[in-house]
C-alpha cells in the first residue's frame, strides 16, 4: 500500500515484488486480497496488469453528509454503523447502536413488522419502497431504499437508506381531499347541513384529539349561530359548563367585534388566525371571554380552557367575495401545532363558496316561486315561454279560457298549431305575431281567432312582456 501511494500511475506485480522485496507470487497473492477488499484497482496496459491505490470512498465517509437515515447491517441483521440523523432518531449514541440487532431490540422504522417483512424478503438485488412509520402522534411516511453491500473482508449485510418523504405524501394527501371534497360540494344535496358537513370533514385534517366549532351568520339578524361541534366529547364538556347545549345559540359577534377596540370585517375574517389565551401564553390579543362575546362568566371560560386543554385557537371566517357566512374555529392545546394549514384554507374557501352558491340558488328558487304564483293568480290567461320555446307554465286562468293544460302544448309550434289549426291562417298570423312582438307590453289593436280545446273558437288580443333573460310572459285578452 505504501508502495503504490508513492508510485500513484501504478505499478506492475514484477515492480511491486521488486520494490517490497516480496516475491513474485507473494505480491501477487496480496494484490489479490486488496483487490477483493477494494482497496486497489488493477488496468490493463498492453500485456501488463498495472495497480494502482483505489480511488474510493468509504461509504461511512458519506454518512454525515446526507440529509437521509443511513443504517448499514450485518448478514445477521445486525447493526454495523448508522449516521447521525438515524442515532438522532433513536436518541441513543452511535456507538450505543452498534451491536444491536434489529430482530432483537426495538429500533424506530426497521424494526416495526412491516418494515422488517420488506428487509427480510431482499434477495439480490435492492429494493425501494415507501414506509409509514407512527411516531407518538406523528404519522411519518419514509421512502427506504435496501442495498446489498459486500464489506471489505469479503461478508454481505444490507444498507438501509430511509428518505423522508413525510410532507410530499401529506401535500398529496391533502390535494386529493380538496379535489373530492370539491366534487362532494358539488354535488350535496340541498337538505344537508352543510356546516355539520364542514365539522364532519375536518376531522381527516386534524384527526387528533379533535376541538372545532362552525357557526353561521345571519346577516338580517346580525347574529352568529353555533351549527356544529366536534367531537362529542368537546361538545359534552362546554354543555356541562355551560348549563346548556351550545348548538343553536345565538352570538352578538358582529356587534361585539365590529365595533372598538376590534373594528373586524368580512375583510379581516377572510385569513386564518391564530389566538392565544392565558394561562398558557402571555402575549394574548383577546381573551377568551372576549372571543365568547360575553356570553359567558369569566369563570366559565376559564373552566373550559382548563377542562379541554386549550391553549389557542385558529379561527377562519367563512367568506367569499366579501360576504361573511360564518366563522369556523379549531382549539388546540398549547404544545399542538396545526398541520396542513394551506389546505384547511383551501377547504374553508370551496364551502364558503359552495354556501353563496346555496344561498344564491335559494334566493332565485324563492323568486321563481314568487314569479309562478303571480302569474297563477293573474285574472287574465297567461303563459310562460323560456328562451329556447318551451312552455314552462300555464296558469289556470288560460286553462279554463282555452281548455289546454301544459301537456297539451309543451312548445310554442304545438301551442300554434293547436290554436291556429289552418296552415294557412297559421303561418299568417305567426308571422303577424313576431311583427307584433317589436311593441311588446303594449296591448295589440288586432285580434287572433284561437280555436280552444273544445273546438269553440274565441278572437284573442295578445300581450307580451320579455325578461332580461329571454324568458316571455304572454298575456291574452279575450
Amino acid at each position: 500500500m505504501k508502495v503504490l501511494k508513492f508510485n500513484p500511475r501504478g505499478l506492475t506485480v514484477t515492480d511491486i515484488s521488486r520494490k517490497t522485496k516480496y516475491n513474485r507470487n507473494s505480491a501477487a497473492k496480496q494484490l489479490g486480497i486488496l483487490r477483493a477488499e477494494g482497496k486497489v484497482d488493477v488496468r490493463n496496459i498492453g500485456n501488463a496488469r498495472v495497480f494502482s491505490l483505489a480511488q474510493r470512498v468509504p461509504l461511512s465517509a458519506f454518512l454525515c453528509f446526507t440529509k437521509n437515515m443511513i443504517l448499514i447491517l450485518d448478514n445477521n441483521l445486525t447493526v454495523v454503523q448508522a449516521n447521525d440523523q438515524y442515532a438522532g432518531l433513536t436518541g441513543l449514541p452511535k456507538q450505543d447502536l452498534i451491536g444491536r440487532n434489529i430482530l432483537e431490540c426495538s429500533l424506530p422504522i426497521v424494526s416495526d413488522p412491516e418494515t422488517l417483512a420488506v428487509i427480510r424478503s431482499m434477495e439480490k438485488e435492492q429494493n425501494i419502497t415507501d414506509i409509514r412509520f407512527r411516531k407518538g402522534k406523528d404519522e411519518l411516511f419514509y421512502k427506504m431504499e435496501v442495498i446489498p453491500t459486500t464489506f471489505e473482508a469479503g461478508e454481505t449485510g444490507l444498507t438501509i437508506v430511509l428518505d423522508d418523504i413525510t410532507e410530499k405524501k401529506r401535500h398529496l394527501r391533502n390535494m386529493e381531499f380538496v379535489a373530492r371534497t370539491a366534487m362532494e360540494l358539488v354535488d350535496l344535496p340541498p337538505e344537508t347541513d352543510i356546516y355539520q358537513y364542514i365539522a364532519e370533514r375536518l376531522v381527516e385534517l386534524v384527526p387528533d384529539n379533535p376541538r372545532y366549532y362552525v357557526e353561521s351568520y345571519d346577516e338580517l339578524k346580525g347574529m352568529f349561530f353555533m351549527k356544529a361541534m366536534y367531537s362529542k366529547s368537546f361538545r359534552d364538556t362546554a354543555k356541562q359548563l355551560a348549563g346548556f347545549d351550545l348548538v343553536g345559540m345565538k352570538f352578538p359577534i358582529k356587534e361585539f367585534f365590529y365595533g372598538a377596540p376590534f373594528f373586524e370585517s368580512p375583510s379581516s375574517l377572510k385569513n386564518m388566525r391564530e389566538m392565544r389565551f392565558r394561562p398558557f401564553f402571555n402575549e394574548e390579543q383577546i381573551s377568551f371571554f372576549n372571543v365568547c362575546a360575553g356570553q359567558f362568566t369569566r369563570e366559565v371560560c376559564d373552566a373550559f380552557l382548563h377542562k379541554c386543554n386549550i391553549g389557542k385557537i385558529y379561527m377562519t371566517g367563512l367568506v367569499w367575495q366579501e360576504q361573511l357566512f360564518g366563522i369556523v374555529g379549531i382549539a388546540l392545546s398549547p404544545e399542538e401545532s396545526l398541520d396542513n394549514r394551506q389546505a384547511i384554507e383551501s377547504f374553508l374557501r370551496q364551502t364558503s363558496i359552495a354556501i353563496a352558491r346555496r344561498i344564491t340558488d335559494d334566493r332565485l328558487s324563492r323568486s321563481e316561486k314568487r314569479f309562478a304564483e303571480l302569474v297563477t293568480l293573474a285574472n287574465l290567461p297567461a303563459m310562460v315561454i323560456n328562451p329556447d320555446g318551451w312552455i314552462t307554465l300555464v296558469n289556470p286562468r288560460f286553462t279554463g279560457t282555452f281548455g289546454y293544460t301544459l301537456e297539451d302544448i309543451p312548445t310554442v309550434e304545438a301551442w300554434h298549431e293547436k290554436a291556429f289549426p289552418d296552415p294557412e291562417y297559421r303561418n299568417e298570423t305567426v308571422a303577424a305575431l313576431n311583427i307584433d312582438q317589436r311593441g311588446a307590453g303594449e296591448i295589440l289593436h288586432k285580434a287572433y281567432t284561437i280555436q280552444c280545446k273544445n273546438g269553440e273558437q274565441k278572437s284573442v288580443a295578445f300581450r307580451t312582456f320579455p325578461l332580461s333573460d329571454g324568458t316571455k310572459v304572454v298575456v291574452y285578452g279575450v
